[in-house]
């Protein structure tokens, strides 16, 4: 039986390439999930500030009003974990769009699933936030 031929310098070359670009969209995709994480900590903290100060005041403890109160308070870290979402979102997409003009094929992406789920709960909170009461 005749042994078989070994891959080329060419092909080697290829694989690792193709390697290297499997690495790079995972790291991207881990880049974004981080992201996600932190984004959806902020908005569930603001949310739980805003309900857990909502609950208190319909007990009767009242509220401080402006800036500093806990319903603005938790509005804005849900504002700024949306706004660090879509900042995550725009990076991904740029860098999915960069190796895509490489030649690289794309897979479908489930951390921008993920991304875009937690920003319509985020969307959501804010909207309650803002507009509750």
């Amino acid at each position: 039986m005749p042994d078989p031929k070994p891959p080329s310098s060419v092909d080697l070359a290829q694989q690792r390439t193709d390697l290297a670009a499997e690495r790079t969209i995972l790291a991207h995709e881990r880049t974004l999930i981080a992201w996600v994480r932190t984004a959806a900590s902020l908005i569930s903290f603001g949310f739980t500030i805003y309900k857990g100060f909502d609950f208190l005041s319909r007990s009767g403890v009242t509220e401080p009003v402006g800036w500093l109160s806990p319903r603005a308070f938790g509005t804005s870290m849900i504002g700024t974990g949306l706004v660090a979402l879509v900042m995550a979102l725009v990076q991904h997409a740029r860098s999915r769009s960069a190796l895509r003009h490489q030649g690289h094929e794309m897979p479908r992406s489930l951390a921008l699933f993920t991304a875009a789920l937690v920003a319509v709960l985020g969307f959501l909170g804010l909207g309650l936030g803002v507009f509750g009461r």
